[in-house]
């Protein structure tokens, strides 16, 4: 009996201890044969025929912007309704370019990617399409770059980290916020070392989709979230900060724990009482270094639109919404520099401050001409354009990506890995190392440009 108590005890013992430990993901062996890809580079492409696949609100006006960047040509477009791929078509040979092949049908992606006549499919679709198209676009030797969220689960996560590392095709994310132009700057300002060392970050979706959920074609995104429970939409708001983080470049996501509300909302929407994503989700993650990052969602709601940037560092701090704000711990000269010897109070700098601030540690990207240009063609302001002027520019110069195959997957696995501690009462949950324990042989995120 003695015995049999001391089992109990320790078996007990052994459990409550098993609750403060995070749940941990398999990271799978790397295949025979198969290396990283961090700084993957691939033969430079003077002209990159783009293939789109999907023809919805992203994809429709994606063809007609990528008309406006230099170094590339919408060579062919795909959707499963006819009609869509004719309007891309009328709207690519209004700007005066050849009319791009067309596939129709809901396999025919197969036979895009199968053709030789392309060299980059660009995918926007509905996210449960997203890694179908880019696996075969890989299998089929042509680069693929994804919408958000690029993958939904941690199965399919691997299946492009693997396809990538397999093939050495790039596979990117779409990623439009990482080309806003205040998170630009900051980054730019972080990256001088102005903020000291960032402690902390914050990002967030947070929309109101109610006026516009009927837009999506048989109102797939509704019933996305009718089926997911989770962060299901995490990238706008986690992609900025782990650039300025370094994630997988010295520094890497490590665990995360995730609560959520009810389903207020989307049952009321639906009527169905089986709904499965909550109102708001909200996700504190903790990096190997002992960093944290805030990260929200709420698609239901009446609030302002808000991404929630925020860098919070040990000289300063930079925030997006709701109004544009730069903090430092020193005063700055007039000419931008900052004096780290003179103190200040909690006072944001003033709009011509920030200004400065800028102009003294520009982003290498945002050159007058090509912000000037972003801003005509538009596309989220700009960042659109911005976005796919890096995607092809790398391309066209045989250059590692801004956003890799792992930044798709660390970014993308949010919706699953919150799933799980949601679903185990808000229990931290370790990330899987997408990097197979290559995340510090990168020294920083950097843009790459030829010489």
């Amino acid at each position: 009996m003695k015995k049999l108590i001391l089992l109990v005890a320790a078996a007990v013992l052994l459990a409550a201890g098993c609750q403060t430990l995070p749940i941990k993901t398999k990271v799978p062996a790397r295949p025979a044969g198969q290396e990283n890809v961090l700084g993957l580079t691939a033969d430079p492409i003077a002209n990159v025929r783009v293939g789109i696949v999907g023809l919805g609100d992203r994809g429709g006006w994606a063809a007609v912007r990528l008309t406006y960047v230099p170094g590339c040509t919408v060579a062919a477009v795909c959707d499963i309704e006819a009609d869509r791929v004719e309007t891309a078509c009328r709207r690519v040979e209004e700007r005066g370019c050849a009319r791009p092949a067309e596939y129709v049908g809901e396999k025919a992606y197969l036979d895009l990617c199968k053709s030789d006549d392309i060299d980059l499919v660009y995918i926007c679709t509905d996210w449960k399409m997203h890694v179908p198209i880019a696996l075969a676009a890989m299998e089929n030797g042509k680069h693929a770059a994804v919408e958000v969220p690029s993958a939904t689960n941690l199965q399919e996560c691997w299946a492009l980290v693997n396809m990538s590392e397999k093939t050495r095709k790039h596979c990117a994310i779409l990623e439009n916020c990482c080309y806003d132009f205040f998170e630009m700057s900051a980054l730019a300002v972080a990256q001088a070392g102005v903020f000291g060392d960032i402690v902390h970050a914050e990002g967030a979706y947070i929309h109101n989709l109610g006026p516009w959920w009927g837009g999506y074609y048989k109102n797939w995104r509704m019933e996305f979230n009718t089926e997911y429970r989770g962060d299901v939409y995490a990238t706008h708001g986690l992609g900025p900060v782990c650039q300025a983080l370094n994630i997988h470049r010295g520094d890497r996501l490590k665990t995360l724990v995730s609560m959520d509300t009810d389903a207020f909302t989307g049952r009321k929407m639906t009527g169905n009482p089986n709904f499965a994503n909550g109102d708001q989700t909200s996700t504190l993650i903790r990096t190997e270094k002992g960093k944290t990052i805030l990260i929200q969602h709420n698609v239901m709601n009446p609030r302002f639109y808000d991404r929630m940037y925020q860098l919070v560092g040990t000289e300063g701090y930079a925030g997006k919404y709701p109004v544009e704000q730069i903090l430092l711990s020193s005063e700055m000269d007039e000419t931008g520099e900052v004096n780290a010897k003179d103190l200040v109070e909690e006072v944001p700098l003033s709009p011509e401050q920030m200004e400065m601030l800028f102009a003294r540690y520009p982003t290498p990207v945002l050159t007058p001409e090509l912000t000037e240009l972003a801003k005509e063609v538009g596309g989220h302001g700009g960042m659109d354009y911005i976005m796919d002027y890096r995607l092809i520019y790398c391309l066209n110069n045989g250059l590692p990506l801004d956003e890799d195959v792992y930044d798709l997957a660390e970014w993308s696995c949010i919706g699953e890995l919150s799933r799980i501690s949601i679903e185990h009462g808000s229990a931290p949950v370790e990330f899987p190392d997408f990097t197979r324990g290559d995340w510090n042989k990168v020294d920083g995120f950097h843009y790459a440009f030829a010489e």
